[in-house]
């Protein structure tokens, strides 16, 4: 394909997690390279998760004190909320709390949604009392509408769910609405707050919880230690989109080339096939998008949970379609865990970083992986991948 005259770029980025709750914080972690996991008891044994860091922790309490409403939401909510708003105050989107604004929409989604409050109102109800605000505040479509409400954006309103791959569609979702003329501005990305006891205890029963609580990476993606090392993570990150004219394109600016998706026929529990077949759908669709003198990339940043089938499977993939031209490959869960929904776009967020830095730095442990640091890193191919057999692909270049 030829170069596009127009370009969805990403004006502003927020984003809240366990490596921290803005630019300076989550550069820092990445260039630590350092994982930021702790454990818990569940089920009589310890458990390693990924929690927000004090810091960010602290800047989460302080947005529910903004506002009285806040106090009933899911934590899932909470942290699209405090990704959101940074998103348009880096965009620079100034807004009046009085006006809405109808060139603005939004695109939250959540594997999940609101699993914590869901669990503590179903234990309300087993005791024989339920609240009145059950049913609107678990409902996964007040995600997108309390993002909304904290931007003053009176566009569409959108939720939804497609497991890990659901960040990466909401971003696919926003590149569309703008290139067809639906919306000037887009808010697009993903939540999730899964650190309760049913939702670790769902991935337990799969089988592929890591165990390697005591060790300096429980998760271990792409790791020599033929264990399963999938372990759970919270946090949020949504993008502000919008289209712009080639010419008004600065210099540094980082705009979505290309988008594709991916299907297979359920073959397992995960509905993943050994070969990757949803990834190789994916990545091929977005690289067809690129213009024909100039399909190479730099980098992938993969999906890869931590799991023997799942992280095998997106190898295979990548090997099937780049053959001997195969980019760098890094992953940014041996920090952070899998934060399912909101996973693809806290890709993205590492994706910029990358952008800004140049360099990846490589896990402190045993790969499989070969160390082969790009010379630039102009064009990055983003992966994510969910229950189900789906998969999306999102290509990022730095003009």
């Amino acid at each position: 394909m030829e170069r596009a005259k127009e370009h969805v770029v990403i004006r502003g980025y927020g984003a809240i997690s366990p490596l921290g709750y803005d630019i300076r914080s989550t550069s820092q972690s990445y260039v630590n390279g350092k994982p930021v996991f702790t454990y818990v008891q569940h089920g009589g044994r310890p458990t390693p998760v990924a929690t927000l860091s004090a810091g960010a922790e602290s800047q989460l309490q302080q947005l529910v004190l903004q506002n009285p409403n806040y106090h009933q939401l899911d934590r899932s909510v909470l942290l699209a909320i405090f990704a959101a708003r940074q998103a348009v105050i880096q965009a620079g989107w100034t807004y009046n709390q009085s006006e809405s604004r109808e060139d603005l929409a939004v695109n939250v989604g959540s594997s999940r949604g609101a699993t914590g409050l869901t669990e503590q109102h179903f234990e309300a109800y087993q005791q024989g009392t339920l609240s009145p605000t059950a049913s609107p505040t678990t409902t996964l479509g007040n995600l997108s509408s309390w993002v909304a409400h904290a931007v003053q954006a009176g566009g569409a309103q959108i939720s939804h769910s497609i497991t890990c791959s659901t960040a990466l569609m909401a971003i696919a979702n926003g590149v569309a609405w703008l290139r067809a003329g639906m919306a000037q501005r887009f808010l697009a990305g993903g939540t999730e707050a899964p650190l309760t006891n049913f939702t670790i205890a769902q991935m337990k029963a799969i089988g592929i919880y890591s165990t390697l609580w005591d060790q300096p990476f429980p998760c271990q993606p792409y790791g020599t230690s033929g264990q399963n090392t999938f372990m759970l993570g919270e946090g949020a990150a949504v993008l502000a989109l919008e289209k712009v004219p080639s010419a008004q394109l600065e210099k540094g600016s980082v705009i979505i080339e290309a988008v594709g998706f991916g299907f297979e026929q359920i073959k397992s529990k995960t509905g993943i096939s050994a070969e990757g077949l949803n990834f190789q759908q994916a990545m091929r669709q977005a690289i067809s998008q690129l213009p024909l003198h100039d399909q190479s990339v730099d980098v992938i940043i993969t999906h890869s949970p931590g799991t023997r089938a799942g992280d095998k499977a997106e190898l295979s993939a990548i090997q099937a379609l780049f053959q001997d031209n195969i980019p760098s490959i890094t992953t940014n869960k041996h920090l952070l865990g899998h934060t399912l929904g909101s996973s693809g776009a806290l890709s993205v967020q590492y994706a910029l970083h990358l952008f800004e830095q140049q360099s990846i730095v490589y896990p402190g442990y045993s790969s499989i992986l070969q160390k082969c640091p790009p010379h630039t890193i102009n064009r990055i191919l983003v992966n994510a991948a969910g229950f189900g057999g789906n998969a999306a692909s999102l290509v990022l270049s730095m003009i």
